[in-house]
């Protein structure tokens, strides 16, 4: 089933309703539970107290779920807090082995795999290059990395895996081209069903995504974004990407593609209209390094540290992307009023502080007239925020409402 762009494998959560407040009637337990896992995990610890206070629910009600929670495994008692008066009040929080999931991401240079746990910790993670994707490669890559995982993880907590996400790009045979794929593999692509395939090899439900789009979702549950309403989302691999957020929700769009930013047209070479993927992109970085004879193998091999690879194609690269990111947060900021334009990528954190910093005094320069320009932040999950984003949908779709649940019609 599609939803939202959030093609889902497992049973379907209910709609988020109003965030911080509850039901006290019983046949919304289910959406009661995720509220108050929502909370917790905002704010790290919370006592019934606070909780009854934040949603409005009846004392009575809070202590049923939260009791509930606890015999389930999915919270944990803390030390009690004594105050001046009163009984001392006992704080809440999430058990890190409440639950686990993984997240698969497929990418057009790169596949990785992460196990994390109810926090959000990684647990472990795998991950490959390759010149160009193929269907059998990702599936094997998947299979054996997945038993890998499963098989270090006790029988308790292996049955505590609530899912996997998938994060890829959507369509991506209509990629395939660009880092020479023969037609064979984009054939490949476009006759198989990714999810399809990874749930025979799961007992548990599976997700898909698009990868830009999840790297969004990442950065909303995991990130320091979370206190961010709306905020339009760059992300910055082999091909620029992104998503956007919207009163709190990460927002897919009817088909999935709202915040397909990658598109956008921007300006390009001699004033001709360009789409920000041709020029935003790593694969252009790339294509520049050897052009000049260089060798770019470390963009994609040690993305933690490309070191001396880029050479002086660096700088000229980050201000060309600056340039044209800021057109496109200018362009977006024309249609949502964003508060903030979020940036990421599959690059070091010196180079993702450089190319923040550059659009930043880039969006200085655009015509923005009319316009509340939204202010230029760093994403905070780095190069494996599209396998976290995997990760993140099916703890969303289980677990939580509000702020991390996919806006769309349920």
């Amino acid at each position: 089933m599609v939803d939202s762009g959030v093609i889902r494998g497992g049973p379907r959560g209910p709609a988020a309703g109003q965030f911080h407040r509850g039901t006290n009637q019983s046949g919304m337990r289910d959406h009661n539970e995720r509220l108050v896992l929502s909370l917790v995990r905002q704010n790290g610890s919370l006592a019934k107290s606070d909780i009854a206070r934040m949603t409005g629910l009846s004392a009575q009600t809070v202590s049923v779920i939260m009791r509930k929670l606890e015999d389930d495994g999915l919270l944990l008692r803390l030390e009690p807090v004594r105050g001046r008066i009163g009984q001392p009040s006992i704080p809440m929080a999430l058990d890190p082995h409440g639950a686990f999931f993984v997240g698969l991401k497929i990418g057009r240079r790169s596949i990785e795999m992460v196990l994390i746990d109810f926090l959000g910790n990684v647990q472990e993670r795998k991950q490959k290059t390759y010149r160009y994707p193929t269907p059998d490669a990702a599936l094997d890559f998947a299979a054996t990395a997945l038993k890998e995982m499963r098989s270090r993880l006790s029988p308790a907590h292996d049955q505590r895996i609530a899912g996997l996400g998938i994060a890829m790009p959507f369509e991506l045979w209509n990629w395939a081209d660009a880092v020479g794929a023969p037609e064979a593999v984009r054939e490949e692509w476009r006759r198989c069903d990714m999810r399809a395939d990874i749930q025979a090899l799961c007992p548990f439900p599976v997700f898909l995504q698009n990868d830009a789009t999840a790297a969004c979702g990442a950065e909303q549950v995991f990130g320091q974004a979370g206190s961010l309403r709306n905020f339009v989302y760059f992300y910055i691999g082999a091909f620029a990407g992104g998503g956007i957020v919207l009163d709190g929700r990460l927002y897919g769009g009817p088909t999935g593609n709202a915040g397909a930013l990658g598109s956008m047209p921007v300006p390009g070479s001699n004033g001709k209209p360009a789409q920000l993927i041709d020029i935003a992109s790593i694969a252009m970085l790339e294509k520049a390094i050897l052009a000049r004879g260089g060798d770019a193998s470390a963009l994609w091999e040690t993305p933690e540290d490309w070191g001396d690879g880029p050479g002086p194609d660096l700088p000229a690269w980050i201000e060309r992307a600056a340039d044209a990111l800021a057109y496109a947060i200018t362009a977006a900021a024309a249609v949502i009023d964003f508060e903030a334009a979020v940036i990421d990528g599959w690059m070091p954190l010196s180079v993702r502080r450089q190319l923040v910093a550059a659009v930043s005094k880039a969006i200085s320069k655009v015509d923005g007239e009319g316009l509340a320009l939204p202010e230029v932040r760093e994403g905070t999950i780095g190069i494996h925020a599209r396998a976290m984003g995997g990760a993140s949908l099916p703890l969303s779709e289980r677990f939580l409402v509000g702020p991390t649940s996919l806006a769309g019609n349920f």
